[in-house]
């Protein structure tokens, strides 16, 4: 007889021979570069490839220089922004998609609004880029009006994914009683809905934050002169001379961006 007490065991893949290894070497290579570009940005020299000493010396060069000030200032004031606005577009498209009886081109409007996610960046960002410069062409203007666009339609999918995940585990009871207590419904949303979904809103306005804070492909297409961000000016930095200072402007950046998804992950898993 057959013995089937093999195929009856749970499959782990920590058992499967090598997969330590495997897993130890795909960390290295993912935090190698990191941990190498967070320890030369306190070098002492301006050899990228040799360590000269420990100092600060990049941080407080980076710290005074006035355009790193000036893109540092803009990236923040966009990020900001455009979060907002995206949080506050992803909320009511949640509320819309979950607290609504199901309808005819609903798995539609979820596909529409998550679009960002599946198309490459490069082709929304060339799209914005044509369509941008034909009102740019017929108006004559060139503010940032057009960044806050791009940046909040391309954050709205990462605020509108906690937000709708948020409603969907909310108990539906604490709301139908208010309803059966003749609540409005605009008084049901203030004092029940809103208070139980602000840990998902707070967790999508950060991750919105930081993925607008972060973006460099659709920045570098849709920016006119005069309109570097953070990333951007990194990126044009590169190209002319690699000194420390960028080491030091990513560490920041980077230290930014972590503390915002660890907030991020704190707040999603609370409840959970």
């Amino acid at each position: 007889m057959a013995d089937f007490s093999l195929f009856s065991r749970r499959f782990d893949v920590k058992r499967v021979p090598g997969f330590a290894s495997v897993a130890l070497g795909v960390f290295v290579m993912l935090y190698m570069p990191v941990i190498l570009l967070v320890v030369y940005s306190f070098n002492k020299g301006t050899n990228l490839a040799f360590w000269e000493g420990f100092s600060l010396r990049w941080y407080v060069q980076a710290y005074h220089n006035e355009a790193v000030q000036e893109a540092a200032f803009r990236s923040l004031y966009l990020a900001l922004i455009a979060a907002t606005l995206a949080t506050t577009a992803a909320t009511m498209a949640a509320l819309a998609t979950t607290r609504t009886k199901k309808f005819r081109g609903q798995m539609l409007i979820y596909t529409l609004i998550n679009q960002p996610l599946m198309v490459p960046e490069i082709v929304t960002a060339v799209a914005l880029l044509i369509f941008f410069a034909m009102i740019k062409v017929a108006t004559g203007h060139t503010g940032m009006i057009y960044l806050i666009v791009a940046h909040t339609a391309f954050c709205i999918p990462f605020a509108y994914l906690p937000i709708r995940a948020r409603l969907e585990s909310m108990d539906l009871t604490l709301e139908t009683a208010a309803a059966d207590l003749y609540a409005s419904p605009w008084m049901t949303f203030r004092r029940v809905t809103l208070p139980l979904m602000w840990p998902g809103i707070v967790a999508g306005l950060m991750l919105a934050f930081v993925v607008s804070l972060d973006d460099v492909v659709i920045t570098e297409f849709v920016k006119s002169a005069g309109q570097e961000t953070l990333p951007t000016f990194m990126l044009g930095q590169l190209r002319r001379v690699v000194t420390p200072e960028v080491n030091a402007i990513s560490t920041v950046l980077m230290a930014v961006s972590v503390i915002f998804v660890a907030m991020f992950f704190v707040l999603t898993g609370r409840k959970n």
